[in-house]
């Protein structure tokens, strides 16, 4: 019987990530202010004559809008208190156009 190295997902510093991803990613901003004002009929769609603010920042109640849960989902997911779903981590990394490789930060563990 061989042994390997098992990988976890160290959540702490995979919730600093999405952080950083929420702050400062302008794949995710677009995606964000896009998806919200086109439910106000105020988006067109072009970002690069976009009437609204396009800082880099998103806050926790715009995302939580986006995924459809409470703000203190998404705090938890950004102190690693609680882990994201595989899903709800795919569809973060695809609307940041980002690897998941990117985000998720392993550790190894012996068997």
């Amino acid at each position: 019987m061989s042994t390997g190295q098992r990988k976890c997902i160290d959540w702490t510093k995979t919730g600093k990530n999405l952080q950083l991803l929420r702050r400062d990613n302008i794949a995710l901003r677009r995606f964000v202010c896009r998806t919200l004002n086109l439910d106000k009929g105020d988006c067109d769609g072009m970002c690069e004559t976009c009437r609204y603010e396009m800082d880099n920042s998103i806050s926790r109640v715009e995302l939580s809008r986006i995924f459809l849960v409470s703000e203190s989902v998404i705090f938890n997911w950004e102190s690693g208190k609680t882990p994201v779903s595989l899903e709800d981590m795919l569809y973060y990394c695809r609307i940041a156009n980002v690897r998941l490789d990117d985000v998720v930060v392993f550790y190894d563990t012996e068997q």
